[in-house]
């Protein structure tokens, strides 16, 4: 069983990891062009997989092309138990145009609401007072039950937190994994002080932290002799979970087999000395 914690202070309970639908920019390109989606079928069984392994937490975008692949998943799974985010781009960020984009998600989507609404990045045009006041209005028309932002840097993210007036913001989205934890030390602690999540992006470095080679033979074998033969990707994973409780990793639904191996990072956990040796390692390595 999936270990499930509470998402921020809304009282739902989610994975410990979520999945992203985030594929490529010419996947992106092909999907809202010309309406093609390579391996749509590969996509929708990883996501149904997910949910077949216990995760619930799914995130996609409206630039993503991939709400459709979502909306196809999950048929025939229960609603309710699923925890669905997605994201708003900043052209849409006026209220007529916000309320529009979500009106377009959900239909795609094949939904009455979207558990998590998130601004996608900061807007340079519209005032962050505009938007967030169109966001709250979301929330009490159903559309959307909990508000966040991503890849808003700290003072964007304490200027958007100031306009709120009846709601708060549940979490916030950046990447962070163990070759960049810049956020951790920047974002991560503001995270904590207004009781949010942070959903990591780039959970796994953009691939490198699937290579065994960067983290070392011998470090590999003294994690797997605690806790048997775990690949690398789980480690990396587990670091998540077993030094954070705020942070879900959302590595990418690619296909069935990754988002298997990735659920089986869950369940157990990596030791203080053990996360200790991880961080060395990819600190030295950047030096």
């Amino acid at each position: 069983m999936v270990e499930k914690i509470e998402f921020a202070n809304t009282g739902v309970k989610v994975s410990r990891m979520g999945i992203g639908t985030y594929y490529d920019p010419w996947w992106i390109l092909s999907a809202k062009v010309f309406n093609r989606r390579s391996g749509r079928n590969d996509k929708i069984k990883a996501i149904q997989t997910a949910i077949d392994d216990g995760i619930n937490l799914i995130d996609t975008a409206e630039i993503y092309g991939s709400e459709e692949l979502v909306g196809e998943a999950i048929k025939g799974y229960d609603r309710e138990e699923l925890f669905i985010a997605s994201k708003v781009w900043p052209s849409h960020f006026s209220e007529s145009k916000l309320d529009r984009s979500c009106e377009r998600s959900l239909k795609r989507m094949g939904l009455k609401y979207v558990d998590l609404y998130q601004l996608h990045f900061p807007s340079r045009r519209v005032s962050i007072s505009e938007t967030m006041s169109a966001m709250e209005r979301l929330v009490d028309k159903g559309k959307i039950r909990y508000i966040g932002i991503s890849n808003f840097d700290s003072s964007k993210m304490e200027n958007a937190m100031s306009v709120m007036k009846r709601y708060h913001i549940s979490s916030t989205q950046m990447p962070l994994n163990l070759i960049n934890r810049e956020n951790e030390f920047s974002i991560l602690p503001k995270v904590r002080e207004h009781k949010m999540a942070l959903l990591a992006y780039y959970p796994l470095g953009h691939g490198s932290l699937v290579n065994e080679a960067q983290y070392g033979n011998q470090l590999v074998s003294t994690i797997r002799e605690k806790h048997g033969n775990v690949s690398v990707a789980q480690i990396a994973l587990n670091w998540f979970y077993s030094k954070f409780d705020c942070v879900f990793p959302i590595p990418r639904a690619s296909s069935p087999s990754h988002v298997h191996e990735n659920s089986l990072s869950m369940g157990w956990s990596l030791e203080q000395s053990e996360i200790e040796l991880l961080e060395k390692r990819f600190t030295n390595l950047k030096k």
